[in-house]
């Protein structure tokens, strides 16, 4: 997962929400498993490309992008999923309702068919098969085919807002989470921002389906998320051909067409609980009932403080063959010796909404001071061969998690180089209950 967002952001993510409360049928038992379990998931109420590509055992949302959380895509949270892809957007989805005037807060009317002719007139000759051109949203998905094999695209129409807003997913993932053949990061005239990602359905390419990405987020808050493939599915269909049928510099065409900007002026303005349209209301702490302050729900810990309390509450003898992170969530890959182990943390304060979710089962203990622990001991989830994956979950009263995790590899998706994991459980345990994590500053 992509990341500050802030109280500016949330009216923009509760109706992301809904939109993925709709494609909910479009996520395996396993992914909505890993969205409340997944050992660095950021919570319900986001769910971001990257962030999924970076959980546990999680996402890109690798995917679930904008239209889908990267292990990176759209969607902002949890941290990311066994069967979660580099690139996977949300379904589109479409309503038949004849009424387009009667929209709701935060619902998209644009007219499937103008979606779809802007889609048809900015991409190579072909055939193409889509549903649903009668509806009204804000996404549309197809099979077309050049005569070279049918594959599966889609293109969502996002209005995230200004600013930061949208950011996460136009940057490249972390090959550490998540494995790609290349990834471009551009920034273009007018203050627009372009991200084409090559990468594959599923991490640990399992199957061979390729999934190719192009994310362009403008100047003026817009975001277009088009991704294809080298099948007439996302998942379930057999590859058709070598590769997606549009090459990186087709995608680009396509995003950055002139086409987009009238449907771009048909989203709905989206909700800022904090005080306004649009990202101008009066800002965290602010606008609350009789001038009270409202509070803070989106904050996260600044800079890349997590990744350095990690490093330095790491057991001695350990050394650091990689680090990175951002915001929240850091990781080391370290090696005593006997092979690469990755350590992953995930800081989240605000999360009292998910503790039942997430300490309603399994080896749970409460400490005296009123903090929940939780350890497992679980097979990997991302098809590294012989990956095991131990985790210290913990949560105070109030709802500031801090989970640790760590692997027998140096990524979560390629072999075991060891039998164990370099940290005990007991050493995971402690990093987690380190009271140097309540005293990092956050925004």
């Amino acid at each position: 997962m992509p990341q500050n967002e802030g109280p500016q952001h949330e009216g923009f993510e509760d109706e992301l929400g809904a939109i993925l409360r709709h494609a909910g049928d479009g996520f395996a038992a396993d992914d909505r498993r890993e969205l409340v379990e997944g050992g660095l998931r950021r919570g319900r109420r986001r769910l971001i490309r990257r962030r999924l590509a970076m959980t546990g055992g999680a996402l890109a949302l690798a995917a679930v992008g904008i239209g889908g959380a990267y292990g990176g895509s759209l969607l902002p949270l949890g941290a990311d999923a066994p069967n979660t892809s580099v690139a996977a957007p949300v379904k589109p989805t479409a309503t038949t309702d004849p009424v387009p005037d009667q929209q709701k807060p935060g619902e998209a009317r644009i007219p499937v068919k103008d979606i779809a002719a802007a889609l048809k007139a900015n991409t190579p000759a072909g055939t193409w098969e889509i549903d649903d051109l009668d509806g009204f949203g804000q996404a549309v998905g197809g099979v077309f085919d050049d005569g070279d094999g049918r594959a599966a695209v889609t293109v969502g129409l996002y209005r995230p807002g200004v600013g930061e807003a949208g950011e996460d997913q136009v940057a490249c993932p972390d090959k550490v989470a998540i494995p790609f053949d290349d990834c471009v990061e551009e920034k273009l005239t007018g203050g627009s921002r372009l991200m084409i990602l090559q990468g594959y359905e599923y991490p640990d390419k399992r199957e061979e389906t390729k999934a190719w990405r192009a994310v362009l987020l403008t100047g003026d808050g817009f975001l277009i998320d088009v991704s294809e493939y080298n099948a007439a599915a996302e998942k379930g269909a057999p590859v058709s051909r070598e590769n997606p049928p549009f090459t990186p510099a087709q995608l680009k065409a396509l995003v950055t067409a002139p086409d987009w900007g009238p449907l771009f002026a048909q989203l709905p303005q989206y909700v800022d609980r904090s005080g306004g349209a649009g990202g101008q209301g009066g800002g965290p702490g602010k606008g609350g009932p009789d001038g009270q302050d409202t509070p803070r729900r989106h904050v996260e810990p600044t800079g890349t403080v997590v990744q350095s309390t990690l490093r330095s509450l790491l057991p001695r003898g350990l050394k650091v063959t990689d680090k990175g992170g951002e915001g929240e969530y850091a990781y080391a890959v370290v090696d005593d010796g006997k092979g690469k182990s990755l350590v992953q943390i995930n800081v989240q304060p605000n999360m009292s909404d998910v503790a039942g979710d997430l300490f309603g089962s399994g080896e749970v203990t409460t400490l005296p001071d009123g903090r929940r622990v939780k350890l497992t001991q679980q097979p990997g989830e991302k098809g590294g061969e012989g990956v095991v994956w131990w985790t210290a979950d913990t949560m105070t009263p109030e709802g500031f998690r801090v989970v640790v995790s760590a692997f027998n590899a140096g990524t979560q998706h390629e072999a075991a180089t060891r039998a164990e994991p370099a940290l005990t459980m007991q050493q995971l345990k402690a990093i987690a209950l380190s009271p140097k994590w309540q005293k990092l500053p956050l925004k």
